[in-house]
């Protein structure tokens, strides 16, 4: 259970590095060049579906082992 743990952990900590690099990527292009580059803007959108996929994923499993487990004790 420890491993798992620290696994989730790590996979959270990687969601929000992710989100908080994106926007603060962006925010540096608009203060310094007052634009935003495609690139970046492939980046925030690939580092936003990454990380809801992490947080998405985890609490849908969350769910099934809920009802699997309320079903087995039924």
């Amino acid at each position: 259970m420890e491993d798992t743990k620290g696994f989730k952990i790590s996979q959270y900590a990687c969601a929000v590095l992710l989100i908080v690099s994106s926007i603060a990527m962006v925010t540096y292009q608009v203060v310094k060049i007052d634009d935003v580059a495609t690139g970046l803007l492939y980046y925030v959108a690939q580092s936003f579906l990454l990380a809801g996929s992490i947080f998405g994923l985890n609490q849908y499993i969350k769910i099934i082992k809920k009802q699997y487990h309320e079903h087995k004790t039924q």
